[in-house]
């Protein structure tokens, strides 16, 4: 089903999750065992993370320097295709517009089409550490809102070639949304604006940034209403598990970490594992008290904390 048709059928707060592909050469089984986990859980759906590729640069012993470039985490499609097949749970394939073409895109939504995904999470993604050298008549999505109108296009039969016999493709698309506002932007204000922009391209729902502040996702909701977004936002959560993850989650995802909880982890890092889940805990009551659709954990490369929050909330 539909990520909108999940939430239009449930009767109570359902969990969903975000896992991340392995790197390159490693096994699909760490993936396996993560889907394991959370499967008995009964998930509406599971959301996988796509990586654009990224150079690197090698001297070689005559004093010349090699450029390689390589995809990080491939295997997207192929690891939503052996979820939803093997165990009859939705997937949520994210599709980038850094560092793939508009003509990309389209052959991926064929491809997901094919093995009957009907979801998608459309999304700007990091700018990759190089240009790739593509051949000019190829174009490419800039924004997110732009890759929304490509997939909004295909969902009324509009292929970037006109094809004879074109048909539509079922599809829902999400995008994401942030609490504290993305890090280019200027400010909160802005921020909503160019989130309006995604969804009156034909966004229908919204997954939250994680945040660890709910008065701050609650701020965030308030002002999309206020901007005329009416389509579901689902709060992102991220349970922090050592003292080192103090500083590494606001570096790679410019999001505050609540003084009360830093020092608490900093006071005992030994039950840094512990202290974080607890404060999870607390997010997912108040969340769901408010009436939270979804709560949707990134899980990263570990499930059993997120799944021991799941089964205290009973």
């Amino acid at each position: 089903m539909r990520v909108t048709e999940h939430l239009e059928r449930a009767t109570d707060t359902m969990f969903s999750f975000e896992i991340i592909p392995p790197k390159r050469g490693g096994s699909v089984r760490d993936i396996i065992s993560i889907v394991e986990q959370v499967a008995p859980l009964k998930p509406p759906y599971i959301d996988v993370t796509s990586h654009a590729a990224e150079a690197s640069y090698e001297e070689l012993p005559d004093g010349t320097i090699r450029r390689r470039v390589r995809k990080k985490r491939p295997g997207t499609l192929s690891i939503c295709g052996i979820i939803q097949n093997r165990w009859g749970i939705d997937t949520v394939p994210h599709l980038l517009c850094a560092g793939f073409t508009r003509e990309e895109t389209e052959d991926a939504v064929i491809e997901l089409n094919y093995l009957g995904i009907t979801n998608v999470l459309a999304i700007r993604g990091d700018v990759p550490n190089y240009v790739a050298r593509t051949d000019p008549h190829r174009t490419r999505n800039r924004t997110a809102a732009d890759l929304v109108a490509q997939l909004a296009d295909l969902r009324r039969g509009r292929y970037l070639d006109e094809l004879e016999g074109s048909e539509p493709i079922d599809m829902c698309v999400g995008v994401g949304g942030y609490p504290e506002k993305h890090f280019e932007a200027p400010n909160l204000k802005t921020d909503v604006q160019r989130l309006k922009e995604k969804v009156d391209a034909g966004a229908d729902y919204v997954v939250s940034q994680l945040f660890y502040d709910n008065a701050a996702f609650w701020e965030f909701e308030r002002r999309c209403r206020e901007a005329g977004i009416t389509v579901p936002i689902i709060p992102g959560l991220k349970l922090l598990d050592s003292v080192r993850q103090l500083g590494t989650i606001p570096r790679h995802f410019h999001v505050t970490i609540p003084e009360v909880l830093a020092d608490e982890i900093q006071a005992s890092p030994k039950h840094a594992a512990e202290i974080g889940r607890r404060w999870g805990l607390h997010q997912a009551r108040e969340l769901i008290a408010r009436g939270a659709p979804c709560l949707h954990f990134y899980v990263m490369n570990d499930a059993s904390q997120v799944v021991a929050l799941i089964r205290e909330l009973g």
